[in-house]
């Protein structure tokens, strides 16, 4: 069994400034898994806050086969007992990604954590100017997971793609 946890926290360019800043402070933390989960191959918990929401959480939990991270831009390949995962290309105007992205490769019992954040136009046309803007944190559990286990504890595998969405220099890490 797959588990993934994505939490979002959406916010306007209205949104930005320090005050706003704050009322969505902590909003892209790990939540506490549902349960009992479908004992299915892949089970998503999908945590959303939304400024227009007034941040008020949704939660949702999707199961399946492996296609249904395609959802989440994710997708997973397995070799043996491990699963590797990746990040697809998405619609995302800021930062560009044309191709799938390595994340991490997980063994049985391990827990992966991908950080992002992401600038998108509301519409497709470049005449539009208008954006909003999106953070995510991504738990991925190769094997059945505690309901507490992405609150408490260290990832095995911890990416930090996310980019200071106003041009200055991005922030990588990986361990």
């Amino acid at each position: 069994m797959i588990v993934i946890q994505r939490v979002r926290v959406r916010w306007s360019a209205a949104g930005r400034g320090a005050p706003q800043a704050d009322a969505r402070r902590g909003l892209n933390h790990a939540v506490q898994i549902p349960t009992p989960l479908p004992a299915i191959d892949v089970v998503v918990h999908d945590v959303f806050a939304d400024e227009a929401a007034k941040y008020t959480r949704r939660e949702d939990v999707l199961a399946g086969d492996v296609g249904i991270v395609r959802s989440l831009d994710l997708s997973l390949a397995f070799d043996g007992a491990a699963v590797t995962v990746a990040r697809l290309p998405g619609k995302a105007a800021f930062p560009r990604s044309g191709r799938s992205t390595y994340l991490f490769t997980l063994t049985q019992g391990q827990v992966g954590r991908y950080r992002a954040n992401f600038r998108f136009r509301f519409t497709d046309c470049a005449c539009d100017p208008s954006w909003y803007y999106e953070d995510w944190v991504v738990h991925v559990s190769n094997g059945d997971v505690a309901p507490n286990r992405f609150l408490r504890g260290e990832p095995d595998r911890d990416v930090d793609n996310r980019v200071r969405l106003y041009d200055s220099p991005a922030r990588q890490t990986s361990r």
